[in-house]
């Protein structure tokens, strides 16, 4: 399951991927328009900033930003950085690898075989799919005609 603090993430990020390139929007902006509590936010931007996703300015036209294009942020990076591994199970892990502790076949287990189908795809739509894409589905959906189509 994603936690909240990785939807919060991501919806900060596709907040900052809706100014212009170069401007910044204040954690406080960040925050109301997208209903995140301050404090949480400052935690989670500072996450992303260590990781290179994001960058901070001083002064008057401060705030926070994006340091890499939204095509090039993908939902799959943001959830690593902020939740850890994607993975069903933990034998399936490509990043934090752990034997089932109630398994003694690993390569027989029937459990590992539907789940690895399982993370396999969501890696591929998480990896595949980035802050731009996710930016230009909520475009469409909230003109006149996509609201339609999202009510269908």
């Amino acid at each position: 399951m994603i936690s909240q603090k990785a939807k919060y993430a991501l919806r900060a990020l596709l907040a900052l991927a809706k100014e212009e390139p170069g401007q910044s929007l204040l954690i406080s902006e960040i925050a109301e328009s997208q209903s995140i509590p301050k404090k949480f936010l400052e935690q989670i931007l500072l996450d992303l900033k260590h990781h290179g996703i994001v960058m901070s300015r001083r002064g008057k036209s401060g705030g926070y930003l994006l340091l890499k294009p939204a095509g090039q942020i993908t939902f799959g990076e943001v959830l690593r950085i902020i939740d850890g591994p994607i993975a069903p199970l933990p034998c399936l892990s490509r990043m934090a690898y752990r034997r089932c502790e109630d398994c003694s076949q690993e390569e027989r287990c029937e459990l590992r075989r539907v789940f690895a189908r399982v993370a396999t795809a969501t890696r591929d739509v998480l990896d595949g799919t980035t802050i731009a894409d996710a930016g230009t589905v909520e475009e469409a959906l909230s003109g006149p005609s996509g609201a339609a189509r999202a009510a269908s």
